[in-house]
């Protein structure tokens, strides 16, 4: 261990926490892309609009402006994106969002 391996064990920490906040952004925004807009009403939440707003420039500050993990307006975006995945996403599965909730191949124990 040189002078400097704190200083790289701290780098390789911050490259982590940018690739994963950069990936939460980037699922969140691609589901969102996903749920059909008349689901987020039903849901009782913010539009389809809003949310890729949200989603889209959190994502877009974090690539070009501030890459750094730390950065503020990066916290606020992983906290926006926290946010859609926990509550907005199965809320507007509900309604038809996406994937699963849409399917309509249901039968009595399940999709077929």
């Amino acid at each position: 261990m040189g002078p400097n391996a704190f200083g790289d064990f701290q780098s390789w920490i911050l490259v982590l926490l940018g690739v994963g906040a950069l990936g939460l952004k980037g699922y969140a925004f691609v589901d969102a892309l996903r749920v059909p807009q008349q689901a987020f009403p039903a849901a009782g939440k913010w539009s389809k609009t809003i949310w890729l707003s949200i989603l889209g420039v959190a994502t877009l500050i974090e690539i070009a402006l501030f890459p750094s993990p730390l950065f503020f307006v990066n916290l606020l975006g992983v906290v926006g994106a926290a946010v859609y995945l926990v509550d907005v996403r199965p809320a507007v599965r509900q309604y038809g969002g996406g994937r699963r909730g849409g399917n309509t191949h249901d039968g009595p124990y399940g999709p077929w």
